[in-house]
């Protein structure tokens, strides 16, 4: 049994990376109380700018951080329209998505099925030998490593650093945040534009660590599901792993399936997580338990005097 388990929990690591990356800077970015959809146009851009750096340089890091650069900027965009031009954040984040998907498609053609430099997998020095763990979390590459330690780096940030705290008191009441000296506009900026580099950061790891090459649709629904990820976390980062190892799962247990020649659609496999996020939302509804989200989430703020 052992010998079919550790190769697809493996595989639920390495697929729910992107989705992490991307779960966290979408959450970022609410804390402060921006919505984003464009994630999906994010990613995809973001694993181009990774992909063509890393050709040209020959460096995956560097290329790493181009593709979380890239995801600041788009970020940057949707702030711009949204923080500064007051605009409507769902119509901005939908236009991202378009716009990111469309450049992504139209820059990437000449490189479609070109490999380039990216990241292999290694045994991580002592824990890789510790029995079914070791195997399962501890034989990838540097990436996912690197996914093991920012979710916990997150939650330091919000709640145990007074800049976390105030990002956080910008998305539940931005006039009281105002009132007690804070400026909620520097604060949101900062919250969509961390959030824009972690989810880059994710669009890179699609290209450097999941495919090694460039394909347009790279992105294939990921930045979709770290939206609904988010309420399915509850605005948590340790809800999050858990939900992004999940999504993770689905993603690589149809893949073997497909691989096994089975005719159960793909489709309906990852449609599961999905119906999962609604029963957990409704189960929750019906407790009475309170959905964590920031009170100011979607609400434009006047500019600061």
């Amino acid at each position: 049994m052992w010998e079919l388990m550790i190769p697809l929990l493996a595989a639920t690591v390495q697929s729910g990376t992107p989705i992490l990356f991307a779960t966290l800077g979408e959450m970022m970015t609410e804390k402060g109380g921006v919505l984003n959809l464009g994630v999906e146009g994010m990613l995809a851009v973001s694993a181009l700018a990774a992909f063509v750096t890393s050709m040209y340089t020959g460096s995956p890091w560097l290329a790493f951080f181009a593709g979380g650069f890239a995801g600041f900027a788009m970020a940057a965009l949707h702030g711009f329209v949204c923080i500064t031009c007051l605009g409507n954040q769902v119509v901005s984040g939908l236009a991202i998505t378009i716009l990111g998907l469309g450049l992504a498609d139209f820059i990437g053609v000449p490189y479609v099925g070109l490999p380039a430099p990216g990241f292999d997998p290694f045994p991580f020095p002592v824990l890789s030998q510790i029995p079914i763990i070791g195997d399962i979390f501890f034989k990838h590459d540097a990436l996912v490593y690197v996914s093991f330690v920012v979710p916990v780096i997150f939650w330091f940030f919000l709640k145990r650093t007074s800049l976390g705290m105030h990002v956080s008191a910008t998305g539940e009441m931005p006039a009281a945040a105002a009132a007690v000296g804070l400026k909620p506009i520097k604060l949101r900026y900062l919250a969509v534009v961390v959030g824009g580099f972690l989810i880059g950061l994710g669009g890179a790891y699609l290209s450097l660590a999941y495919t090694h090459l460039w394909t347009n649709g790279l992105s294939g629904g990921r930045g979709w599901i770290a939206v609904a990820l988010v309420i399915f976390a509850f605005w948590r980062p340790g809800r999050a792993v858990v939900g992004a190892y999940l999504f993770g799962g689905v993603m690589a247990f149809q893949l073997r399936l497909q691989a096994m020649g089975t005719n159960l659609p793909s489709s309906l496999l990852l449609m599961l997580p999905y119906l999962l996020t609604i029963i957990v939302l409704i189960i929750s509804a019906a407790r009475g338990r309170r959905i964590d989200a920031p009170a100011a989430l979607g609400t434009n703020i006047e500019p600061e005097g």
